[in-house]
């Protein structure tokens, strides 16, 4: 549950730029959301990859 801690924690340190970059129009707010995102899907490969992979190893 520690993975999904961490995608809970992106998405909520994500939540004032959002803010700022739809409701302000603060481009640099946007910057920031772009780059989250980012780093939210790399994260949810990693997640992806192990849980394939533990998936895999519990066949055997």
């Amino acid at each position: 549950m520690a993975r999904f801690d961490e995608v809970k924690d992106l998405v909520l340190s994500l939540e004032g730029d959002f803010d700022k970059f739809y409701n302000k129009g603060n481009q640099a707010a946007g910057t920031r959301v772009r780059k989250g995102m980012q780093d939210l899907k790399t994260l949810a490969q990693d997640i992806r990859a192990e849980v394939q992979n533990k998936k895999n190893d519990g066949d055997k």
